[in-house]
């Protein structure tokens, strides 16, 4: 059976260091535990590493140490990426501050991944946003559907 291929945006990282929310950070670290049992293929996009440079300089380093370990493939960006995150900017399934996420979309979109994994429930893990982002990719020609979720939706059951 196939890896299940699953696309993680910069808040799933962020969440590992959370003590601010201690019971996403719990969720996050059991998460990674699963992650760790290799019955996932993770990825990731320059975007997480762009915007972890934004972090302070301690949290650059947490972040950057468990990228190293936990070693997500990085998927590179195109125009066809590009183009796919427009269109949710300008059809109005994100809002024009949510740049970012609408690339992280647009590449687990492209890339055709199992699910894009998100602690931002504003913009990406959230039903009317997904119904949104989902309808644009139909009407784009990408027929398998992107299953926006949070952490705490992923086992190993």
């Amino acid at each position: 059976m196939r890896k299940l291929k699953l696309y993680m945006e910069t808040s799933v990282w962020n969440f590992y260091y959370a003590d601010d929310a201690p019971e996403k950070k719990a969720i996050t670290i059991d998460f990674f535990n699963v992650i760790k049992k290799n019955i996932y293929q993770i990825y990731i996009s320059n975007i997480v590493l762009d915007e972890i440079q934004k972090a302070s300089e301690e949290k650059e380093k947490l972040l950057i140490t468990i990228i190293n370990d936990y070693k997500p493939e990085i998927l590179p960006i195109n125009t066809n990426v590009l183009t796919l995150a427009e269109k949710y900017i300008i059809e109005m399934a994100l809002p024009k501050r949510a740049v970012d996420d609408s690339k992280h979309a647009a590449i687990a979109t492209y890339y055709e991944m199992d699910a894009l994994i998100s602690w931002n429930l504003k913009h990406l893990a959230n039903l009317k946003r997904k119904q949104k982002i989902n309808a644009i990719n139909l009407k784009e020609g990408f027929t398998k559907a992107l299953d926006i979720i949070t952490p705490m939706e992923v086992s190993d059951e």
